[in-house]
């Protein structure tokens, strides 16, 4: 038995919960994933996990040795790397979640750069709308947008993202412009909400370090970033984005800013990761890249 082998095998269907879902993120046959783990625990004289029809769980062993396994694994990777300094030499699969406005906007254009100066590493890029689980899910890190909530990992601020209230020339040409916060009870707002059914709050405000919700008019709400979008593209009311998603949409018109004095709070950027003394060589690469990508589109961080 390859015990390096085993082990990160092991770490990486403790991540997902999933013998299935591990071979196929791994590339190799359930079955072989099944049986390098049965030989690790009969090796180590005890049970790392807990298999039912519908789930894997750690068992309480499983849980210690899964968190020394990652952190060995991570070292013998910083290890490999140690004196190579040729970049065609880092390999590996990088698993990474972000926004999709971050993703189609920000970071897809520019990263033919990075995979032709780190042509070994595999990247799986995961984009949507919903908050993945880093641990059970597999990420190495997770841009996110917006406030964060104590999650126990590890979160290095990008800095934040300036906020725009945007219409388009068919709903303006229809209502006419807003000018004064009281204009907005005629007016329509698409709503956005994560989960469908909660209660839209209307147009925020941020002012004097402090954040207000002036009620508007309104029918719509959705859950996508992309639907709120095509929303206000097609005259169904007013957004209040981040200005690098819409700057194209600015530039040529089928947008137009409005209200420019009364804008949302900036929506902080943050990049997650887990907690881990030492990361990957292609990790820690990708991440300084990402970093350096949001520099040019981010104010300071706060």
């Amino acid at each position: 038995m390859d015990k390096i082998y085993a082990m990160q095998l092991f770490v990486r269907v403790a991540e997902l919960a999933s013998f299935s879902r591990a071979a196929d993120s791994l590339g190799v046959p359930k079955g072989s994933v099944s049986r390098q783990i049965q030989s690790l625990e009969n090796h180590l004289g005890t049970q790392l996990l807990h298999r039912t029809t519908r789930r894997v769980q750690l068992t309480q062993d499983g849980m210690v040795y899964y968190e020394r396994a990652k952190d060995l694994l991570s070292n013998l990777d910083e290890l490999d790397g140690l004196f190579i300094h040729d970049p065609t030499s880092v390999s590996g699969k990088l698993r990474v979640d972000m926004p999709v406005g971050v993703a189609r906007n920000l970071v897809i254009p520019r990263l033919p750069a990075f995979v032709q100066q780190y042509p070994g590493i595999e990247i799986e890029l995961s984009s949507s709308d919903r908050l993945v689980d880093v641990i059970r899910e597999g990420f190495d890190c997770v841009v996110r947008v917006g406030t964060l909530k104590d999650s126990g990992l590890i979160a290095r601020p990008l800095g934040r993202l300036s906020m725009v209230n945007c219409a388009s020339p068919s709903y303006l040409e229809r209502f006419g412009y807003p000018e004064t916060l009281e204009d907005l009870s005629s007016h329509a707002v698409v709503h956005y909400a994560v989960h469908l059914g909660t209660r839209p709050q209307g147009f925020e405000l941020y002012q004097d370090n402090s954040t207000r919700w002036v009620k508007t008019g309104g029918i719509l709400t959705v859950n996508s970033t992309e639907t709120y979008h095509a929303a206000c593209l097609a005259g169904l009311g007013i957004i209040q984005v981040p200005r690098t998603g819409v700057r194209d949409a600015l530039r040529q018109g089928t947008l137009v800013e409005i209200l420019p004095q009364y804008r949302a709070e900036p929506m902080p950027v943050s990049l997650i990761y887990p907690h881990r003394r030492n990361l990957s060589r292609r990790v820690h690469l990708f991440m300084e890249w990402l970093a350096s990508v949001m520099k040019e589109y981010v104010d300071s961080p706060a």
